[in-house]
């Protein structure tokens, strides 16, 4: 189906409960329908709410991003070194050290300290005369 197709009277028609079904079927019945119009609304009006939600309410447009993330995540844990070949536990070990390496090295390092200074804009007439000169010609 074409995700930018509207959704037809007919779908969204046979997504409605019918009287007298198992709670279970109504519920499912529910949701495929509120679904359905929700896909439509989203076709009309998703991105431009979006835009103006995030402006005008970001706590609200914060609250709806952390609501998609997932509460809990599994994370299965499967063989391991043992799964591993010679040749891949090797390289590991040698990137483990890289990184150790690279840590130690940054321990040594010395800090620069300084004060961030302004530094005004050029004007607007000299932008635009250096985005003249960047612009690129066709050859002839």
């Amino acid at each position: 189906m074409d995700s930018d197709a509207p959704i037809s009277y007919e779908m969204s028609r046979r997504a409605r409960p019918r009287a007298g079904g198992s709670p279970e079927a109504t519920r499912r019945a529910f949701n495929k329908r509120f679904l359905l119009d929700l896909a439509e609304d989203w076709q009309q009006h998703g991105r431009e709410v979006f835009k103006r939600v995030r402006r005008e309410s970001p706590a609200a447009y914060l609250k709806v991003c952390a609501m998609l993330v997932p509460k809990e995540m599994q994370i299965e844990h499967k063989g391991g070194i043992k799964a591993m070949t010679d040749e891949q536990i090797e390289a590991a070990i040698e990137m483990i050290q890289g990184m150790l390496a690279a840590r130690e090295a940054g321990a040594d390092a010395k800090v620069i300290e300084g004060i961030a200074e302004p530094v005004s804009e050029p004007s607007p007439r000299r932008k635009a005369k250096r985005l003249a000169d960047l612009t690129l010609t066709e050859p002839e």
